[in-house]
């Protein structure tokens, strides 16, 4: 079994070919951050115009990669939600192009579910599992029962983690993105140099919160001279830095650690845990999570950081695990900017009956 995957839901233009083995024949992204720097974050109109310049070019070059021709592929798998949702539409439409004039049978991907499935690419990793879902967007924690069905937990009652990484990196003129740069900035600081707040930590739930630990990184900024300062010193920039990467890391620890627990109490298992998403590329984090997994008697599984950021690797990958459920979808299908992961269970179960 061969898909084909496409991937335009935000700034990065992506295909990929992957095979029912978890073999990546081709995963080609094509980055769009030099046009967004300027303006520090990703601007709408402008990724959907990208992508609409790039997509062909770019499937044409994962076909000849893959060394496949189209008619010998299975599917034809696409983000169709959520996301920026003129950037959607053009990978949809051009998938739908392609299954149409190739007789391919259309798979519309939920994005989230292709980080959710993302670590099972070539593994032997098996449902259910308990999901970090940590991106620029997103911050959720999920029982992943299954292709299709997700239980949700917990997640963000404000501001994704990622979007808090974008905001701090932007304060301190740290540059775009913001998460890899702030990554940097803190391996250099003091974490301890700076007291900020763990918004949720002890509460009960297992819900996250990151509006007030961005509006206390403005204060201290602002506090220390740091605000919007290119020329500000450089060694408090890196410890707020710091400061900011290691209170993300006690709160996604202290979540976590409690969902394990859940987890192990609903399902008779402790684990394993996931991390997936953009943010799962961090370091720092990846190691705070994995020392909560083993004290959990658990174990903690990251995809390799190029599957964590948005690809279509991961887009096809769920494509191939539908497809061999036969949870193919028609090409009136519409793009979603908004696409719980919840509501993929009762759509599944809609189109069984």
């Amino acid at each position: 079994m061969s898909v084909l995957g496409i991937e335009t839901s935000c700034d990065e233009t992506a295909a990929a070919v992957v095979t029912g083995a978890g073999e990546i024949r081709a995963n080609l992204v094509l980055s769009q951050l030099d046009e967004h720097r300027p303006y520090g974050g990703v601007v709408p109109e402008i990724a959907a115009r990208s992508h609409l310049d790039h997509i062909d070019g770019l499937v044409e070059r994962a076909m000849a990669e893959a060394g496949i021709d189209f008619p010998e592929l299975d599917g034809i798998a696409v983000t169709a939600g959520p996301g920026l949702i003129g950037g959607v539409f053009v990978g949809v439409m051009t998938a739908k192009a392609i299954a149409l004039a190739w007789d391919l049978p259309f798979l519309a991907v939920n994005h989230l579910e292709g980080h959710a499935l993302t670590a099972r690419l070539g593994t032997d990793l098996a449902f259910p599992y308990l999901l970090l879902l940590v991106s620029g967007g997103h911050c959720q924690l999920l029982a992943v029962e299954g292709v299709g069905r997700y239980r949700r937990l917990g997640g963000t009652i404000d501001d994704a983690v990622g979007e808090a990484f974008d905001k701090t990196a932007k304060l301190l003129g740290l540059g775009y993105p913001g998460g890899p740069a702030v990554e940097r900035q803190a391996a250099e600081g003091d974490p301890t140099a700076f007291d900020l707040p763990r918004p949720m930590l002890g509460r009960p739930g297992l819900d996250f919160s990151f509006s007030g630990l961005k509006t206390a990184v403005r204060h201290a900024a602002d506090t220390a001279g740091l605000l919007d300062n290119p020329d500000g010193d450089p060694a408090r920039k890196a410890d707020l830095a710091a400061a900011f990467q290691t209170a993300v890391g006690d709160i996604l620890a202290e979540r976590c650690a409690k969902a394990l627990a859940v987890f192990a109490e609903d399902y008779g298992q402790a684990g394993p845990l996931v991390v997936a998403g953009g943010v799962a590329a961090n370091r720092h984090l990846r190691q705070r999570l994995d020392a909560v997994a083993q004290d959990a008697g658990s174990a903690l599984i990251a995809p390799p950081p190029a599957l964590c950021t948005d690809n279509a690797a991961m887009i096809a990958w769920a494509g191939v695990e539908r497809l061999r459920l036969g949870l193919t979808d028609p090409l009136d299908f519409a793009a979603r900017p908004r696409w719980p992961l919840e509501d993929l269970g009762a759509a599944a179960a809609t189109r069984a009956g």
